[in-house]
């Protein structure tokens, strides 16, 4: 698969969703917490019904693998950039959290993703919050310019990971920090869903080893690097054979592929 072709696939199944109200696998599924409405899958990654009540109608698409505001301890008056916005959903968690002397950026590189975000930031009058449209391995922010950086299962969509690490360095603040949620891998994928651009845009097939996105993030110039599992995803072997249908090809062994997969929180300093 070219680089290219990927991020063309990407892009045009993320059109889909935010035209659609679907998570990327599809309308009836996630990538990690099986098939459900999106409300049930972001339950299932940790959200509270709190915090799904206070985005604005659409917001949640229920992409993702995790909650990653949660872990963030965000202060008020801080600027946060989250790395794939999608329709804005943790972009709108993260307000409230940083309050009116606060900011949040959400970068997409999906011009539809990016037009349901800004609706609905207008439709609510979010005041401290922006969209942006860009890729996350050229960030349209300056040097320096971020406390936090947010993303949630979208690096692995990245064909160029260490690169969308080394901007996320850059954007930060000096003693600026990382909560990101993601999917790595306990061992290598099959070749057939390594080689599948579906299982790619499911959020599986670009998924790196865990030793190589720890290696990805030290390099990248952080430290105080931290990996956890996301036990609270609630992903079970059948859960992700039922999500993993929707995007694999139909000869694939899937009976084991949450051996393969995990959802993990990554938190480290500049």
């Amino acid at each position: 698969m070219k680089k290219d072709d990927i991020k063309k696939e990407v892009r045009k199944s993320y059109a889909k969703a935010a035209k659609q109200g679907s998570s990327c696998c599809g309308q009836e599924a996630s990538t990690c917490c099986g098939p459900s409405s999106p409300e049930t899958i972001s339950k299932g990654m940790g959200y509270t019904e709190e915090e799904m009540k206070s985005v604005p109608q659409g917001a949640n698409l229920g992409l993702g693998c995790g909650n990653p505001v949660a872990i963030a301890s965000l202060k008020p008056g801080e600027t946060v950039l989250d790395l794939g916005a999608g329709a804005g959903f943790d972009c709108f968690l993260a307000a409230r959290k940083v309050g009116e002397k606060g900011k949040i950026i959400g970068v997409d590189m999906t011009p539809e993703m990016i037009d349901k975000a800004r609706e609905n930031a207008e439709r609510e009058n979010y005041k401290n919050v922006e969209f942006r449209l860009g890729e996350i391995e050229n960030l349209p922010a300056a040097d320096n310019s971020v406390d936090v950086v947010i993303s949630n299962c979208v690096i692995n969509l990245s064909t160029d990971k260490e690169k969308v690490l080394r901007e996320t360095y850059r954007v930060l603040r000096p003693g600026g920090r990382i909560s990101i949620s993601d999917l790595a891998l306990k061992k290598e994928l099959p070749d057939e869903i390594r080689k599948s651009i579906s299982a790619y845009v499911g959020c599986i097939g670009g998924a790196v080893l865990l030793e190589n996105y720890k290696k990805f993030v030290k390099n990248a110039g952080f430290k105080d690097i931290k990996f956890s599992v996301n036990t609270g995803c609630g992903c079970d072997n059948k859960e992700i054979e039922n999500a993993a249908k929707n995007v694999l090809p139909e000869d694939a062994d899937i009976k084991k592929l949450a051996d393969y997969v995990v959802s993990v929180y990554i938190e480290a300093k500049k």
